[in-house]
């Protein structure tokens, strides 16, 4: 009489021991939790609002990006230090969205005006310069005053900004192969009378002397600044710029 019953508890025996298996399996695949740590919860990503100059109620520092962002533009204009006048005025463009922190933004494409505040062409002892000045940028809701500088040219090491001269930009001095070539090329000029006359001696000195004021000339020497249309530059805010109209 009690053979059924036997038969049901053998039958459910294998399946219990299958089932804590499994169980023990899923735990040995868990990492184990460091006691007394919750894990972490992500944070939510912040909503980014295209900016459209109004307040809406909000406090104007949130509407801030803070000084020190760094951006990059595009040259509208080509500038150059030989033929850039001071008081010029040129263009450049945003490449990358200006954003506040608190999500506010400003998209890439917003032009920004400025002016050649000076200029200082190649001279003999020193480099060429120019002196940029940002004066406002340009957005759909209206101008808004801008204060930034250079930070850096990408992609051209011929041209730096000046350390500790907001807004200067120069050009490089002559190298010591620029020298050294414009030095053969002087000695060449130099020895010319002298072989011409048929006097060795002549021609020696001439080669020397042309040589020697090659090199001094050529390695006192800047080149000029030339920065095409199209050229990139990386500016930095040199002020907080609120995305508000005021």
């Amino acid at each position: 009489m009690n053979h059924p019953r036997s038969r049901a508890l053998f039958v459910a025996t294998p399946v219990l021991t299958i089932t804590l298996s499994a169980a023990i399996a899923l735990l040995a695949q868990e990492p184990p939790q460091e006691p007394g740590k919750e894990p972490t919860a992500q944070a939510p990503e912040q909503p980014r609002h295209r900016a459209d100059g109004e307040r809406h109620g909000l406090p104007l520092e949130i509407f801030a990006v803070t000084p020190g962002t760094k951006f990059l533009v595009s040259l509208q204009d080509e500038l150059s230090t030989k033929g850039t006048q001071e008081n010029a005025v040129f263009k450049v463009k945003t490449l990358e969205p200006l954003e506040a922190g608190s999500g506010f933004y400003l998209p890439a494409g917003a032009e920004i005006v400025g002016h050649i505040s000076r200029v200082e062409p190649a001279r003999v002892a020193g480099h060429a310069k120019l002196w940029l000045t940002f004066d406002e940028i340009h957005t759909k809701f209206g101008d808004l005053p801008i204060v930034a500088e250079v930070a850096g040219v990408p992609g051209d090491h011929s041209v730096k900004p000046v350390p500790n001269q907001e807004g200067v930009i120069a050009g490089r001095s002559s190298t010591q192969q620029d020298a050294a070539a414009a030095a053969a090329a002087g000695a060449a000029i130099g020895a010319v009378k002298g072989v011409k006359d048929k006097d060795k001696k002549e021609a020696a000195e001439g080669a020397a002397l042309g040589a020697i004021t090659a090199y001094l000339m050529e390695s006192g020497r800047g080149h000029e600044l030339d920065l095409p249309k199209g050229a990139k530059l990386e500016l930095e805010l040199e002020r907080a710029l609120y995305l508000v109209k005021e």
